[in-house]
């Protein structure tokens, strides 16, 4: 059996409004809103009866998802916020953007701060990270020519 496709990549965030209102500056949709609750779900996460809010962010395209999740039961136990880009384990997600000093202009107003610089490779890709809401590390591109 194959592969079919990668439906959504979560993260877990502390502010889920604030986290939305970033996501959707940057130019995802808000694809819904819900509240998962329940053993089930435990189940699923193995962590027992728990009550989450989540949100589907969807990219433009409709290929890709971003799934926020923000934890009221049972409470959150570690904290990768600040993880350097070399750590272990899943670190950030790359968005392809139409014009990157733009979208830094309209992300650092709503408090992203750029990590190192901005940079080219050949005649390509313009890249770069930036820090997001609540420490997210959140990569940029914008494909030249």
């Amino acid at each position: 059996m194959a592969l079919k496709r990668m439906d959504n990549i979560g993260i877990v965030v502390e502010d889920l409004g604030a986290t939305i209102d970033f996501f959707l500056e940057l130019g995802l949709e808000l694809e819904g809103r819900a509240t998962v609750e329940g053993e089930w779900a435990g189940r699923v996460t193995g962590l027992g009866d728990q009550h989450v809010e989540i949100a589907m962010m969807r990219t433009p395209d409709g290929h890709s998802r971003l799934e926020l999740s923000r934890f009221i039961r049972p409470t959150v136990l570690a904290d990768h916020r600040n993880a350097p880009v070399n750590a272990l384990g899943y670190l950030r997600a790359m968005f392809t953007v139409d014009d990157i000093d733009a979208t830094l202009a309209r992300l650092t107003a709503r408090g992203a701060q750029l990590v190192g610089e901005v940079v080219q490779y050949e005649n390509v890709y313009r890249l770069c990270y930036i820090r997001g809401p609540e420490g997210l590390l959140i990569g940029l591109a914008e494909e030249l020519g």
